[in-house]
């Protein structure tokens, strides 16, 4: 069996928070924490941070990271990811992990990681959780319903499924982690944009309309993306407690 990869991809370029991945929380930069969680993973064999910035590469090389410079000219993290994969012909399954999620759970990624090695029917895995109607309403927590074997049916931006009849759907948002086996991020990575992905802006469903398989897994914690200056005080006040926590 081939191995399995953890790919971080990193920009410094952000509209809402220039420079995130190298903003420090308790004087270590926030993709040093995603890294570090990736190596608590038990089913990664390498762990990669993918950038086209060289400020990030020298801040990865300064903690003792692997990284790898990618052009500057791709348009999603999927292709970035691909130019570091098609360097590496013994990778066959592959984590992206967003480098703006310094709290998710290295269970969360083995989840990920296991879902697309055991699962024959399965060319893509991700997590989701369940939510609230009302965390529903909001068009920038992206929804997932899936069939009864955990596949994906549909993501949206919209409250999905429509409650003709309340209190009977369950509600689920969509964690931004996916798994790939090599071949199903190569067939994304070449295939063209599709209406829907154009229309809600999201490439997963690139995959869903070319008949590729999607599989969730739930999981119940809430993550802590870092994308604005109120996110990141978040974050740090939910470390400092923790340390508070554990010195107490």
């Amino acid at each position: 069996m081939g191995k399995s990869a953890i790919i971080i991809p990193a920009r410094y370029g952000s509209s809402r928070l220039e420079g995130k991945p190298l903003l420090k929380v308790l004087d270590k930069p926030v993709i040093q924490w995603v890294y570090e969680k990736a190596q608590s993973s038990k089913l990664a064999d390498i762990i990669i941070v993918a950038t086209d910035d060289e400020r990030i590469y020298d801040c990865v090389k300064t903690f003792g990271g692997n990284v790898e410079m990618t052009s500057k000219e791709h348009k999603s993290g999927s292709d970035r990811i691909m130019e570091v994969v098609a360097r590496h012909p013994e990778i066959d399954y592959i984590c992206n992990l967003q480098g703006d999620e310094p709290l998710i759970e290295p269970e969360s990624i083995d989840e990920v990681i296991k879902n697309i090695i055991e699962d024959d029917n399965a060319d893509i895995s991700t997590l989701i959780r369940e939510i609230t109607p009302d965390e529903a309403q909001n068009p920038n927590l992206v929804k997932c319903v899936k069939d009864i074997n955990g596949f994906a049916l549909y993501f949206s931006r919209s409250k999905i499924p429509y409650e003709r009849n309340e209190n009977v759907a369950k509600f689920y948002g969509h964690l931004g982690i996916y798994g790939y086996k090599r071949h199903a991020l190569e067939k994304m990575t070449k295939l063209p944009q599709t209406i829907l992905e154009k229309t809600e802006s999201l490439e997963q469903l690139r995959a869903l309309e070319n008949g590729m398989r999607i599989k969730t897994t739930i999981v119940n914690f809430v993550p802590v993306g870092i994308d604005t200056k109120d996110d990141l005080e978040k974050f740090r006040q939910i470390v400092t407690q923790k340390l508070v926590s554990k010195g107490s």
